[in-house]
């Protein structure tokens, strides 16, 4: 396996943006199945269109729930992910409430994760655990609960609030060992896409796919 077709298998080549046209998820879509990206993960509007271009391909669809604050309602996140997998998408990646988790109420937010992965079977849930608004405590009982509760993956960042750390990844497999993680949020390049990949994440979350992808070595 070449370099470039290795490090396309841990990406999720995102595009979150509000702006981001049919066209946008267009050029995604072809550039994911020329690389062979793990998956493309965009808005829920854009799941159906992704769908189609996406038919026949090994290209997995992500999409958010609770996106990117965490603040809806368990019924609200439930609703969004059933409705995202009915349209197609492959994967949830799903905000935690992170007022909750402040508030310490553990078992709301295990509640919320087990809901939301029973509406889902057997597709794949990561949680979102928003690092960069938490203390190393915060992180702790975050990566608990995720793991409690049955999720598939943990995810570091939203982008919206600061991005994947080492220190953070190291802090995640302390904590949970066996979990898997995906690191997302301000990684940009080749060497840092590496960097995580060597601590043992299952994916990397980047609008920076391309340019990752093609810095590696054909």
């Amino acid at each position: 396996m070449t370099d470039q077709k290795k490090i396309a298998s841990y990406l999720d080549a995102t595009m979150l943006k509000p702006t981001a046209t049919r066209e946008d998820i267009k050029k995604l879509c072809t550039e994911a199945i020329q690389y062979g990206y793990a998956a493309v993960c965009i808005n829920p509007f854009h799941v159906q269109y992704a769908a189609k271009l996406l038919a026949g391909s090994k290209i997995g669809i992500a999409t958010v729930a609770g996106f990117p604050l965490g603040a809806n309602t368990v019924k609200i996140k439930m609703l969004e992910a059933r409705e995202a997998i009915a349209n197609g998408a492959t994967e949830i990646d799903m905000v935690m409430n992170i007022g909750a988790l402040k508030e310490r109420q553990i078992d709301y937010i295990t509640k919320e994760i087990r809901l939301v992965k029973h509406n889902i079977g057997d597709k794949i849930l990561k949680v979102i655990i928003e690092t960069g608004l938490l203390t190393p405590e915060e992180k702790r009982l975050a990566t608990l609960a995720v793991k409690e509760a049955g999720a598939d993956m943990i995810k570091t960042s939203t982008g919206f609030a600061g991005g994947a750390t080492i220190e953070d990844v190291l802090l995640i497999k302390e904590t949970a060992p066996g979990l898997k993680i995906k690191a997302s949020g301000g990684i940009r390049d080749f060497n840092t896409a590496q960097e995580f990949i060597a601590l043992g994440v299952e994916r990397i979350g980047t609008s920076s796919a391309r340019a990752i992808v093609e810095q590696a070595q054909p």
